[in-house]
């Protein structure tokens, strides 16, 4: 699987807004959330949710159809479709 791109947008001691860009077959990769965040969707697509425990879910995303989640959030976000997929993460520091 590739690897999806990040881009670090804005890093303050309140926040953190980074750009994803996942290509068709990439993945950011399992990871653990270390503070709440608001996922900010700049294109419409569908992302694949990977569990660690290997369960896999379906999200929908919509242009500018924020959602929120508590820190320590664990998974792998994966585009199995042929479209880019493009959405801010605003983590929240404690």
């Amino acid at each position: 699987m590739i690897s999806a791109k990040s881009d670090v947008q804005v890093d303050t001691p309140e926040v953190r807004v980074t750009e994803w860009r996942l290509a068709p077959g990439s993945a950011t990769g399992h990871h653990t959330h270390e503070m709440d965040y608001v996922i900010v969707p700049v294109t419409a697509g569908e992302m694949t949710i990977v569990a660690p425990n290997g369960d896999r879910s379906k999200a929908q995303l919509g242009v500018g159809k924020s959602y929120f989640r508590k820190a320590g959030v664990k998974h792998d976000v994966l585009n199995e479709t042929t479209d880019e997929i493009v959405f801010l993460e605003v983590e929240l520091k404690p």
